[in-house]
């Protein structure tokens, strides 16, 4: 049994916050195995101002009710952080945590903590913003987890770290699993945000001018849509419906015959092989899935998994064949589901973060300094 202290932006928010849903994941996975889990997050972080904002109380109630098995406290200032990792034999600091507290957390480590120390970045920010992370003081840490082999190339070019390893996010299959007794109402839905104009034009050609070409019944769900993309989307007859609880996209999935993916400019221009967690979790529902060009470069998935297409044209084709042709999207989304299951889960991303810190327990602490 070991206890694990993860620094994370937010573990209870999940407004504009991917790196929640797999931190969940990976916590119960842990959990289930017997480990000690526990989150730390800013009293208030970006996110979770947002999320109450947004949902108020009643947002911080749903977190609770749906995740009564996770523990998490907030830090302020005054936070004795060296107390609470003197605690810990396994310590993983997010990328998304402040400078100075990354730094703090490292100077303990290199003082005498008797703890395994791991920084965790999954965000484009080493190539779209590398200043920020290459600003990053990682003197004191034992390894980087990367979340796909291109930022781990990254990392070792920049020499940001000696000791880098790829940790692709994952389906948490307690929640992202097939819903059958739910019957679809609806074609096609997109969960997303629109965030700072990374995939503007992508969601154009690849989302909103399909479903306007072919007036499907389509919703959308994310937020930081301008006024101009939510005016595009009442003209292309999309029903935009804001933000939604992670833990309630299965269902929403369940109601709509097909989704697609639509990855921000840097993961296919810059970062290739690092899809994000929104597929691993649609495959998992069992709903096919169409996606704008993306470069599967470490075979994550198997041919059929997932129908390509490298332009709108062929998004509308596909999506017509997947909507007329119900044994085709069965036979698709059983698939991409099995792949899920044999290879992209919690489970199997904890049994590899297991492996890594045997790996790093045996290297001598000089050689696994970043």
């Amino acid at each position: 049994m070991m206890r694990f202290l993860f620094y994370t932006h937010s573990l209870v928010s999940d407004w504009n916050h991917g790196n929640a849903h797999f931190l969940r994941g990976v916590m119960r996975a842990l959990n289930s195995r017997g480990h000690h889990t526990l989150a730390l997050e800013p009293q208030n972080s970006w996110s979770r101002q947002n999320l109450i904002t947004d949902g108020g109380q009643a947002a911080l109630d749903d977190f609770a009710q749906t995740f009564p098995d996770l523990r998490w406290q907030t830090h302020d200032a005054d936070f004795d952080h060296e107390a609470t990792l003197d605690q810990a034999d396994v310590v993983v600091v997010h990328e998304w945590t402040d400078p100075a507290l990354v730094a703090r957390i490292g100077r303990h480590r290199q003082q005498g903590g008797r703890f395994t120390l791991l920084f965790h970045d999954t965000h484009h920010r080493a190539v779209s913003a590398g200043d920020e992370i290459g600003g990053m003081d990682l003197a004191g840490y034992d390894g980087v987890l990367a979340f796909g082999e291109a930022l781990r190339e990254q990392y070792l070019k920049a020499g940001w770290g000696r000791q880098v390893f790829s940790w692709h996010e994952a389906a948490d299959t307690t929640l992202f699993h097939p819903l059958p007794d739910i019957a679809p109402e609806a074609d096609l839905i997109w969960v997303g945000n629109w965030g700072d104009g990374e995939r503007s034009d992508e969601l154009e050609e690849f989302l909103i001018a399909p479903v306007e070409a072919l007036g499907l019944r389509a919703s959308v769900h994310g937020v930081r849509y301008p006024d101009h993309a939510l005016d595009r989307l009442r003209q292309a007859g999309i029903a935009f419906r804001g933000w939604m609880p992670n833990a309630q996209v299965p269902q929403a999935f369940a109601r709509h015959r097909v989704t697609v993916h639509v990855p921000r400019r840097p993961y296919v221009t810059a970062l290739p092989g690092i899809p994000t967690i929104r597929p691993f979790e649609a495959l998992a529902c069992g709903i096919p899935l169409v996606s704008a060009p993306w470069d599967d470069a470490e075979g994550l998935f198997r041919p059929g998994d997932i129908r390509f297409v490298g332009n709108g044209q062929q998004m509308r084709q596909q999506l017509r064949l997947l909507l007329n042709d119900p044994a085709a999207a069965a036979e698709q989304a059983q698939r991409g589901l099995q792949t899920i299951l044999d290879r992209h889960t919690c489970d199997h991303r904890v049994e590899q973060l297991l492996a890594i810190l045997t790996t790093l327990q045996q290297v001598p602490a000089k050689e696994v300094s970043a």
